[in-house]
């Protein structure tokens, strides 16, 4: 909004610093300030809230130290983080940008699916809350529309380049020639609509999806929308499962959010591109406001959220981290990233998938179930070791950091 107001207040009475928000780098600063702000100075009076009306967590006594000293403490504090995050891009962010009402839209629609379980937790006193495949359906629901908006928006475009190799010769005084160096020149660049990816690790790393189609539009739409299911599902899923130590999973998910946040700067600006021989996705680079607020909800909420917990996020706030986080990644269209950006979201889903298997497998085999780990997932396995909950969780944090610096890594290790 304040985009548009100061250009206008710039073009039509040439307003002195009105330009400033015509800068990128300006409005992600603004965002990420404000964000911060919000959460730090608003939280305390969210949290004072919640527990006058006794909208706490109800802990099951599972044996993990700690555990039910947590009891009661007040939760649906993603609506904290939403809030933080839609109010900044709604002030800094360009609102006729596709990426980011697309973004708008994800944040809304998986804030409401994480709401209503948590509603069903608390106010309905369902520990399990909104089934399982009810958040399935709204997963899908936001994967259709993210893969359509991607494969049929003329608004959203990969500007591809064409090269020629142009030949120079060297030559003496006398006019022999010393040496011939060819080199790669462009000749022209066209917008077009694409399904194409990143592949990591991979000279030319751009795949297309269509290539497993055979170019027909119909089906390439399919499978993309397949792809941005799972995605969207999976990570979203993964967040969630994470979610179960005081602070883990919003620190685990900072540096997620900021280095998506360079990538999407990277990918959108046409001389960075370039250079890194990435692909240059137009209007892309507006995504760093979005993901400006993002990280300083994150680093905000973690004011409150580090341990000991004042207030926990709920399916209200790991559903919609976990959901931005995937929607954000097709977006710059690195979505082939998150499984080692996302590691940790990974094997925490694993670790539940592989307990549950191994557990109904050796149920039929033996008669009598048998676990892989102590408890899934598996933070609460090194819980069950003995781990006291905070060394767990900041060495969780140091591992993201490390998988985020190899992600930044794989753009020039090809």
């Amino acid at each position: 909004m304040f985009y548009h107001f100061f250009q206008y207040l710039s073009e039509q009475f040439n307003v002195p610093g009105a330009g400033m928000f015509q800068y990128l780098s300006f409005r992600a600063a603004g965002a990420i300030i404000l964000s911060l702000l919000l959460v730090i100075i608003f939280g305390r009076s969210i949290i004072n809230f919640l527990q006058r009306k006794q909208i706490g967590e109800e802990i099951r006594d599972l044996g993990l130290q700690g555990q039910l000293q947590k009891r009661g403490t007040p939760t649906m504090g993603g609506l904290i983080i939403l809030l933080a995050v839609l109010v900044p891009i709604l002030l800094l962010g360009r609102l006729d940008n596709i990426y980011v009402r697309l973004m708008i839209v994800s944040t809304v629609w998986l804030g409401l699916i994480g709401f209503l379980d948590d509603y069903i937790k608390v106010f309905r006193h369902h520990k399990e809350g909104l089934k399982g495949r009810f958040k399935i359906v709204g997963q899908v629901g936001l994967g259709i529309i993210v893969g359509t908006t991607m494969c049929c928006s003329q608004e959203i475009v990969v500007r591809e380049k064409s090269v020629e190799p142009v030949e120079t010769i060297y030559v003496d005084e006398s006019g022999a020639s010393l040496s011939n160096h060819t080199r790669q020149e462009i000749v022209s660049s066209v917008s077009r609509r694409t399904t194409q990816t990143t592949i990591p690790f991979i000279k030319n790393n751009e795949f297309d999806y269509s290539w497993l189609t055979g170019g027909n539009d119909l089906l390439t739409w399919i499978l993309y929308v397949v792809v941005a299911i799972f995605i969207v599902t999976f990570v979203s899923n993964g967040a969630n499962l994470t979610d179960g130590l005081d602070g883990l999973v919003t620190g685990v998910s900072a540096p997620i959010v900021a280095v998506l946040g360079i990538l999407a700067y990277l990918s959108g600006h046409i001389v960075y591109a370039d250079y890194l021989n990435i692909m240059y996705i137009p209007g892309s680079g507006e995504l760093v406001v979005f993901a400006a607020a993002l990280l300083g909800a994150l680093i905000g909420f973690l004011w409150y959220n580090s341990f000991p917990a004042q207030i926990f996020m709920g399916d209200t706030g790991s559903l919609s981290i976990g959901g931005i986080i995937a929607v954000f990644a097709l977006c710059i269209r690195k979505e082939l990233l998150l499984p080692l950006l996302c590691g940790i979201f990974l094997v925490e889903s694993f670790s539940v998938v592989m307990q549950v298997s191994y557990f109904k497998y050796t149920r039929r085999r033996y008669g009598e179930g048998r676990r892989i780990l102590l408890m899934s997932p598996l933070h609460h396995h090194y819980q069950k070791r003995g781990i006291y909950e905070t060394k767990i969780v900041t060495r969780f944090w140091i591992i993201s950091l490390l998988l985020a610096a190899i992600t930044l890594v794989t753009l020039k290790i090809r």
